[in-house]
Order: structure tokens, then sequence, then C-alpha cells
């Protein structure tokens, strides 16, 4: 970082560290017992769609990487746009089998990265549920190497639980990097699994 980018208040942009999805399993465990949340088998990585047969291809590739595992529970992987434009690669396994979700998400990421298409991923999310059906999304930020708890309200509309966010990030400040800046827990309505 140089000179001008201080005077000017430009802060370099936090590497991604893929890695830490990694500590979403024992994470999960602090989260069950502090909070009663469970994995529902369902995670997504969003990213920006670009036309071109180079994304193309590397998006086929991150699906093909899920797609071939014979242990996957439930359908293969599903490719969905939400209303914003960005394109969601969803992968479901048993809810008991966190780890390989986690693996699925990291690989998904890590192919369309090592492709150069770093860039257009936006965030991967894993969901729970707790015994009163209540929904909340582990986001984590690509671009800035942290997590958000997310805790849409259900039948409300486009509301989110507040208060269980930040009951959540009191819970997790041990076990993951948590998104400091609140200003940056963007509500993701219409995520898979949530």
């Amino acid at each position: 970082m140089g000179f001008l980018d201080i005077l000017l208040g430009r802060s370099k942009p936090v590497a991604p560290d893929l890695d830490r999805l990694f500590g979403l399993p024992s994470a999960a465990v602090t989260l069950e017992a502090a909070a009663g949340f469970t994995p529902t088998g369902t995670g997504a990585v969003c990213f920006a769609s670009v036309e071109g047969a180079a994304f193309a291809e590397a998006h086929q590739e991150a699906q093909a990487l899920l797609d071939a595992d014979a242990d996957r529970s439930g359908p293969p992987v599903e490719v969905s746009r939400d209303e914003y434009g960005y394109s969601w690669l969803v992968s479901r396994r048993s809810a008991d089998d966190l780890p390989a979700l986690v693996s699925d998400l990291h690989a998904v990421n890590s192919a369309l990265e090592g492709t150069g298409f770093g860039p257009q991923l936006l965030c991967s999310v894993v969901a729970f549920e707790d015994r009163e059906r209540r929904r909340l999304g582990l986001v984590y930020l690509y671009k800035r190497g942290t997590f958000y708890p997310f805790a849409p309200l259900a039948g409300a509309g486009e509301r989110r639980d507040n208060a269980l966010e930040l009951q959540i990030k009191a819970v997790l400040a041990n076990d993951l990097r948590i998104e400091e800046d609140l200003g940056r827990w963007f509500p993701i309505w219409g995520a898979p699994g949530l």
C-alpha cells in the first residue's frame, strides 16, 4: 500500500483465506451447545455470473467436482439464479455430515478461484435450524475473509432477527473470524436453505 493510498483512505483488500471454511464444523458444535442450532445439510456458493466460454467451463468444472461424489445424499448439485441475477451452486448433504458439505463449498470456491474467477465469488453460506424451526445462515464473505450470521424471520417478508444475529456473533467470536463491520452483514434473501 502506497503513500497516496494512505492519504486517500484506500485500504488494501483482505486476501481470501478459503481454509477458514474448515472452521465451520467446530463452530457448529459451539453453536449447537450455546444456541441449539444444528446444520440442515444445505450449503451454497454465490457468485456473479459472467458471460463467456471460459466462465461457463469453470462453472461446469466446479459443478462436476460435486456431482462426481458418490456419497452425496439427495439430488446432485443444483444451480439456481436469484432475483438479483447472482448464481448459487447448491450442495446438499446429510445434516450430520457438515465436514463433507464444507469440503464441497471449499472445492467450488477453489475451482472458480483457480481458473481466474475469484473476483466473481461473493459468499458461501451454510444453513442451520433450531428446534423452533428458526433458520440461520453462517455466511462467509469471500472478499473479506470473514463470517457473519444471517437470520431471516419466517413468514415476515424480508425482515431479519437482529437480536439473534448479535447473539450468534457473541457465541462464535472465539470459533470464527466474525465480520466486525455490521454494515457488511448483507441480507441474502432467498438464499438456498434459508
